[in-house]
C-alpha cells in the first residue's frame, strides 16, 4: 500500500481482527457496522476508530475490507468502490464465485478494475469483535481471488497490505477457491454439526452419553458451536461444491463401516495408517513435513503448567510445529499433544522429562 488508511465495514469477529493486525502494522484504521453497538465494542476491543456510516469510514481509505455477512457483501462493496474512488475494495467472505458475479453486476465498469475477493483463512466458533485477535490473521493463509476485470496493481497493493500483517497472500480462481474450502472448511463444520446433532438426538433416551464425551468428542464437535445464521449462509451460497464434498464423505464412510461390518482388520488398519500418515503431514511447515513426531505429556489443570511445558522447549530451542489439548472429561488434568520435527523429538523428550513431564512419543 502507497499510504496508511484502511476501512473496515462490518467489525465483527475477523473485521475486528483484521483492524487489530492493521493498527499492530501501523495503518489508521477506521470502521463501521450496521448493527447497532458493535463498531462500539470493536473500538473497545480492536482500537479502531468508529464512524457512523460507510461512507465516512471509506472517505480517504486506501483499502477497504467488507467483512459482513455473505449476502451483504456484494452490494456493500459496491458502495465502497463508489465512496472510495482511489482504493482497493476487497472482501472476507468464505465463498468467492457468487460474490464476484454479483459484485461485477453490481459496479460500474470503470470500478470493477479496483475489486479483489478475499478471503483470510482463519477464524473461530466464537463471534463479536470482543473475541478478536490480530492472530486469527498473523501467519494465516489469505487467499486472493482476482476476477476478470481486477487490476494487476490493485492485486499487488492488497498482497502487500497481507504481507505487512504477516498473513501469507495466495492468489486463486475463485471457483477453485470455493471447492477447495467446501471440503477443508465447509464440509468440517457440517461434519461437527452432524456428529453434535447425532449425540444430543441420543442423549434423550441415554442421559449419560455425554458424560462420556472425551477429549476427541469435544474436538470434532468444537465447530458446532459456531454462528448458525453465518454458516446457514455459506453453506447455500457454496452449496454445489458443498454437496458434492458431503458425497464424496458420505462414500468414505460407507466404504469403512462396511469394512469394519465385514471384519476386514488389515483394510481398517490401512484406512486408519493412510489417514495417520496424512495428518502428520498437514501438521507441520512445509519444510518439516519430511518428517514429524507427536509427543503426548499428561499436565495437571493448574495456572501456568502449560507456560512451563512450552517454556521447558523454548530454552532447549527445540521448535514446535504443532499443539494440541485434550481435555480429561474428569477435569484436573489434561493431555498436550506436541508435533516437532522428527529429528529434534528425542532432544525434546528429554528436555520434557528434565522438567518434571513424563512424555510418550505417539509416532
Amino acid at each position: 500500500m502507497t499510504s496508511d488508511k484502511v476501512a473496515i465495514v462490518g467489525t465483527g469477529l475477523i473485521g475486528s481482527s483484521i483492524a487489530m493486525g492493521a493498527i499492530r502494522a501501523g495503518y489508521e484504521v477506521t470502521g463501521w457496522d450496521a448493527a447497532p453497538g458493535v463498531a462500539e465494542r470493536a473500538v473497545e476491543a480492536a482500537g479502531l476508530r468508529a464512524v457512523a456510516s460507510l461512507q465516512e469510514a471509506a472517505q480517504g481509505a486506501d483499502l477497504v475490507v467488507v467483512s459482513t455477512p455473505i449476502p451483504t457483501i456484494p452490494t456493500l462493496a459496491v458502495d465502497a468502490l463508489r465512496a472510495a474512488p482511489g482504493a482497493v475494495v476487497t472482501d472476507a467472505g468464505s465463498i468467492k464465485a457468487t460474490i464476484h458475479r454479483e459484485v461485477e453486476a453490481l459496479a460500474p465498469p470503470a470500478a470493477l478494475p479496483r475489486f479483489v475477493g478475499g478471503h483470510p483463512m482463519g477464524g473461530s466458533e466464537r463471534s463479536g469483535p470482543e473475541h478478536a485477535s490480530a492472530s486469527i490473521v498473523d501467519g494465516a493463509v489469505w487467499v486472493l481471488t482476482p476476477g476478470p476485470s481486477s487490476d494487476l496493481s490493485a492485486v499487488e497493493r492488497l498482497e502487500s497490505f497481507v504481507e505487512r500483517l504477516g498473513a501469507v497472500p495466495v492468489r486463486m480462481d475463485p471457483e477453485r477457491h470455493d471447492r477447495l474450502v467446501a471440503f477443508v472448511s465447509h464440509l468440517p463444520q457440517v461434519a461437527s454439526t452432524a456428529l453434535m446433532g447425532l449425540a444430543a438426538t441420543e442423549e434423550a433416551s441415554e442421559p449419560e452419553i455425554l458424560l462420556l464425551a472425551a477429549g476427541g468428542f469435544r474436538d470434532l464437535t468444537r465447530l458446532a458451536a459456531s454462528n448458525p445464521l453465518l454458516w446457514s449462509d455459506i453453506l447455500l451460497a457454496n452449496r454445489e461444491a458443498v454437496v458434492e464434498a458431503i458425497d464424496l464423505y458420505v462414500g468414505r464412510l460407507e466404504r469403512l463401516r462396511d469394512l469394519v461390518a465385514g471384519g476386514h482388520a488389515a483394510e481398517v488398519r490401512d484406512a486408519f495408517a493412510a489417514a495417520k500418515a496424512a495428518r502428520l503431514a498437514l501438521a507441520a511447515k512445509p519444510q518439516v513435513r519430511a518428517g514429524v513426531a507427536v509427543l503426548q505429556i499428561q499436565v495437571p489443570d493448574l495456572p501456568g503448567a502449560l507456560a512451563q511445558l512450552t517454556g521447558a522447549l523454548a530454552e532447549a530451542s527445540v521448535n514446535i510445529e504443532d499443539l494440541q489439548i485434550v481435555h480429561s472429561p474428569e477435569g484436573g488434568r489434561g493431555a498436550v499433544h506436541l508435533t516437532v520435527a522428527a529429528p529434534e523429538a528425542e532432544d525434546a523428550a528429554a528436555v520434557l522429562a528434565g522438567h518434571g513431564f513424563d512424555p510418550t512419543r505417539l509416532a
